[in-house]
């Protein structure tokens, strides 16, 4: 399994960090590895929506379906799954002040059959991702929420 985890600190209240962020549609705006992410089905994001989502990893496209697993005031659980990889993102929000939201991001890969063989030479491009979506989060909310 490859774990990383980031903290950023946005310059927005709690409820709007959380609202942007439930919408999974929006990881082409802050994840630098979407290349389109897609919801499936209507009505308002809850826990149990899914979306589906495209990414670019080392030159491939992969499509995982994820789903919202936990949505609290606080916290927004997503996990994706597809025949190779299930993969688990778990933000946790805390209110610095009423516009300072600190966000802790973790981001899980447990990867299937043959392909678990590969994590030992994925580790670290895992984490130069992760290093730019930490980087790209910021001025994403900040765009959407002005």
């Amino acid at each position: 399994m490859i774990d990383v985890e980031r903290t950023v600190v946005v310059a927005a209240p709690l409820d709007d960090v959380v609202a942007y962020l439930e919408d999974f549609a929006h990881t082409v705006e802050w994840d630098p590895g979407t290349v389109r992410c897609v919801r499936l089905g209507d009505g308002p994001v809850a826990a149990g929506s899914t979306w589906r989502n495209t990414s670019r990893f080392r030159g491939r496209e992969t499509e995982l379906v994820y789903r919202l697993a936990t949505r609290r005031r606080a916290r927004l659980v997503f996990v994706g799954e597809n025949g190779t990889v299930t993969a688990t993102d778990d933000m946790v929000f805390d209110a610095l002040s009423e516009s300072v939201t600190r966000l802790t991001y973790r981001a899980s890969l447990r990867f299937k059959g043959l392909a678990r063989l590969a994590e030992p030479f994925l580790r670290a491009e895992f984490g130069r991702l992760a290093d730019a979506t930490a980087a790209r989060l910021p001025a994403a909310l900040a765009a959407r929420l002005s």
